[in-house]
């Protein structure tokens, strides 16, 4: 059965990279099939240093700035620990910011295919609800999803190898998805190092880091300049913006702080949706 899932499942990031055909793999064609014959369109992962460093921000003011660009567009939290039953129906705050940023809405069972309820890393929480989270379900959603739109932001959780299950982390479901990523650094004590070794994990999977975002987390840091240099200096992809701290931390006012034209397939404006 084991070996049913991972055919499954190789097909299923097959079809996945033939939406973002700049990014296939080098190593293997893929099939061809009707996501092939798809225009090029803006997808990406958004990955982070840290938990609580700013990625849904960051993912939210991607999705604003798409849909500036009168795009369709929709985010994707695959995994979310830490839910709430409001009026019947489970809610992630994270999940919810992405949600109200796109414009396209999409059943809450592919935005986000495994809502845990407790704020723990997700494949503790998960085994206490007697859940497996598995690739399949989230790679025919991003399928689904992608399918529907002109562009699609996918938020991982917590840093860029977080356990998911025993055998299966956020930086698998990454390579699966096998998007270009866009990197958030939190800007504290520490954030260099973090920072390249999340740089190097990246590469190691083979993966196409298209830019870095820093985002101030604290009111003040020491040496907050020297810490993006040092970090400008040694990150072989552009630097998408720097957000300081906002008193009110939105996608709008998030978006106003990167510069996006240079990302891969990133959309020009269109007159109409």
């Amino acid at each position: 059965m084991s070996s049913d899932k991972n055919a499954i499942s190789l097909d299923l990031a097959a079809k996945a990279a033939a939406i973002a055909p700049d990014f296939a793999p080098a190593s293997a064609a893929a099939p061809a099939t009707a996501a092939s014959a798809w225009p090029p369109r803006f997808c990406c992962f958004v990955s982070g240093t840290d938990t609580e460093i700013g990625k849904t921000l960051v993912s939210s003011a991607l999705l604003h700035a798409l849909v500036k660009q009168r795009v369709r567009a929709c985010g994707m939290k695959p995994v979310a620990a830490g839910a709430e039953l409001r009026d019947g129906v489970l809610h992630n705050e994270d999940a919810d910011q992405l949600i109200a940023a796109g414009n396209v809405t999409m059943p809450q069972s592919l935005t986000t295919p495994y809502m845990l309820l407790e704020p723990a890393a997700p494949h503790i929480t998960a085994a206490m609800e007697g859940v497996t989270v598995e690739p399949m379900p989230i790679l025919a959603a991003y399928l689904e999803i992608a399918a529907a739109c002109d562009a699609v932001v996918i938020e991982g959780v917590g840093g860029f190898r977080v356990p998911l299950n025993d055998t299966f982390d956020t930086a698998d479901l990454a390579q699966q998805l096998n998007l270009p990523v866009i990197l958030v650094v939190g800007l504290r004590l520490g954030c260099i190092s973090h920072a390249l070794l999340t740089v190097e994990a990246i590469a190691a999977r083979g993966l196409k880091l298209v830019g870095w975002v820093a985002n101030e987390t604290q009111a003040e840091m020491n040496f907050a300049d020297e810490n993006v240099d040092a970090l400008k200096q040694r990150i072989h992809a552009p630097l998408l913006g720097r957000i300081p701290r906002l008193a009110r931390p939105c996608a709008a006012s998030a978006a106003e702080y990167l510069n996006l034209t240079g990302l891969p397939n990133w959309p020009a404006r269109r007159n109409h949706i």
